[in-house]
């Protein structure tokens, strides 16, 4: 009984105690600690935030400038340097204006057993820790993005979807291959380093500091992404897909993906070298340039596909807006329009049960050009305030006989507002 007794005053005291607190709350009210902000929701000014880091060599740049200047200005990019293996043999001075080069580290030291690989993956992979030994980034700086000396960005667009994410925590955002040969040679869940990869600066930091021990470890692989991709599994990040990145591993004529791009803002093309020119009567670099008349009217906006249709002619038409518009006769069902055209052909010259495989839907083109649709190029952009008006000029092929509706028609005009991106509907 005693010990009962004990027990029973025990939790009396405890219970006293209880209500006591409950009421001194009652009266003094704590004070609530401010609540964490949330990720930024308006886009960042990537004149001031992004740096972006091109590897290339003394070799390659004199070919690959043109598609620098496509995106780079010191104005609206200026945080944007080259990384070389060596000083280069023409003077810089004599060239358009270019980023700052550096020379890359020596990274001689670190071990490449690659059978017929090129080790000066290892110093492309060595810019994460370039940048900031041998830049001294501003500490205003929120992401870092890497890339080849052919890829071609949309600085606007990038910094937009970057601004989804809180730079303060890591991140690791990027896009796999369209190839399903090339994912499954190096992995389905790395970055293609030529289609560019972003890194949130707290997560860039820290690999840079553990960059060194950790390509030790990987002397068999093959590329600099594979690396970045490596030891950033060793951190346990994962990446991030943004569908706008473009390692763009087929070749030929890359119609069919241009004309039927993911609804996400187009962020980057590359290995445009191997692409036949994406407008008809231009080279390469002319075709790009064309396309950055729509690009710089309305960044967002650019190859986001949009399907009408005219029930009075019986038409389908498909815009690719700042690219090209698609007028198909009959009515075309939706889930085969955003399906990609397969205009291009393999990565791969050898052939393989996988070569023809790819990391998206596909249908064929119609061996009858008849059958096809009648294709309008983007030929002038023109804007005032915040309108836009694009127009589209008749790609003749063949000698087809078209209803009147279409046989008449030469060029199309689109009119639009530009775009007021919300990053919460991307």
């Amino acid at each position: 009984m005693p010990r009962i007794s004990r027990i029973k005053d025990f939790l009396l005291l405890l219970f006293a105690l209880l209500i006591f607190h409950l009421l001194f709350l009652l009266h003094h009210p704590f004070t609530l600690l401010p609540p964490l902000q949330p990720p930024p929701t308006t886009s960042l000014s990537f004149s001031h935030h992004l740096l972006f880091s091109i590897s290339s060599s003394s070799t390659s740049l004199p070919q690959r400038t043109p598609y620098i200047h496509l995106w780079f200005s010191p104005n609206s990019t200026p945080n944007t340097y080259i990384f070389l293996d060596k000083n280069p043999q023409f003077t810089l001075s004599s060239t358009l204006s270019l980023p700052p080069v550096f020379l890359s580290s020596d990274t001689s030291h670190f071990p490449y057993t690659f059978p017929r690989g090129n080790p000066s993956a290892i110093r492309i992979a060595y810019a994460v820790k370039d940048v900031f030994t041998l830049l001294k980034p501003p500490p205003h700086v929120r992401w870092f993005v890497f890339c080849d000396d052919d890829t071609v960005f949309f600085p606007r667009n990038l910094a937009l979807v970057l601004s989804k994410y809180d730079h303060n925590q890591w991140f690791y955002v990027g896009f796999g291959s369209e190839s399903y040969k090339q994912n499954q040679k190096f992995s389905f869940d790395m970055a293609f380093g030529g289609g560019g990869f972003a890194l949130s600066a707290p997560l860039a930091r820290v690999l840079a500091e553990v960059l060194d021990s950790c390509l030790t470890r990987y002397p068999h692989y093959y590329g600099s992404d594979q690396r970045i991709f490596a030891c950033l599994a060793e951190l346990g990040v994962p990446l991030t897909r943004e569908p706008g990145f473009h390692q763009i591993d087929v070749r030929g004529d890359l119609f069919g993906m241009l004309a039927a791009h993911p609804l996400s803002p187009l962020l980057s093309l590359h290995h445009m070298d191997a692409a036949d020119p994406i407008f008809p009567g231009m080279n390469r670099i002319q075709a790009l340039q064309h396309l950055f008349k729509a690009v710089n009217a309305d960044s967002p906006r650019i190859l986001q596909q949009t399907v009408c249709y005219d029930p009075f002619n019986s038409l389908t038409v498909s815009i690719s807006w700042g690219f090209a518009v698609q007028v198909f006769e009959g009515r075309q069902l939706l889930p085969d329009l955003i399906s990609l055209e397969r205009t291009f052909r393999p990565w791969g010259r050898t052939r393989s049960v996988y070569s023809s495989h790819f990391m998206f839907n596909i249908r064929e083109t119609p061996r009858d050009q008849c059958k096809r649709p009648v294709v309008f190029f983007m030929d002038s952009v023109a804007s005032k305030d915040s309108s836009v008006w694009t127009n589209y000029t008749k790609h003749n092929i063949g000698s087809c006989v078209r209803i009147n509706a279409v046989q008449k028609l030469e060029t199309i005009r689109v009119f639009s507002k530009m775009m007021d991106y919300d990053i919460e509907e991307w």
